[in-house]
């Protein structure tokens, strides 16, 4: 069953740049698009496990720090080597300037 979290308020969040959020012993990315849309992912990257947060974010693509893997934060999709494993993506609402996403 999957439950609505208050993660961020939308001014945390610059365009074009993402944020760690740590909820119930996990932690997610959130980002904000060139066309200010937030999106969540898993905060980790598929490869080694490095936090995204320390990542590039360019239109809707996020780099890792660690070695430079690349995935499209709107669906997850591992984008070229090293990363081949997607990243998991979460719904999310933005309500009264709170940005809410869904988790299992």
């Amino acid at each position: 069953m999957s439950e609505w979290i208050e993660a961020c308020s939308v001014d945390d969040v610059e365009e074009e740049d993402l944020i760690r959020f740590d909820h119930g012993g996990r932690t997610y990315a959130i980002y904000r698009s060139p066309d200010d849309e937030f999106y969540a992912t898993d905060g980790l990257c598929t490869h080694e496990q490095v936090h995204l947060a320390d990542g590039l974010v360019m239109d809707h693509i996020i780099e890792c720090p660690k070695h430079n893997g690349r995935f499209d934060y709107r669906t997850g999709e591992a984008k070229g080597a090293p990363v081949c494993v997607n990243l998991r993506t979460y719904p999310t609402r933005v309500e009264n300037g709170t940005v809410f996403i869904s988790v299992e």
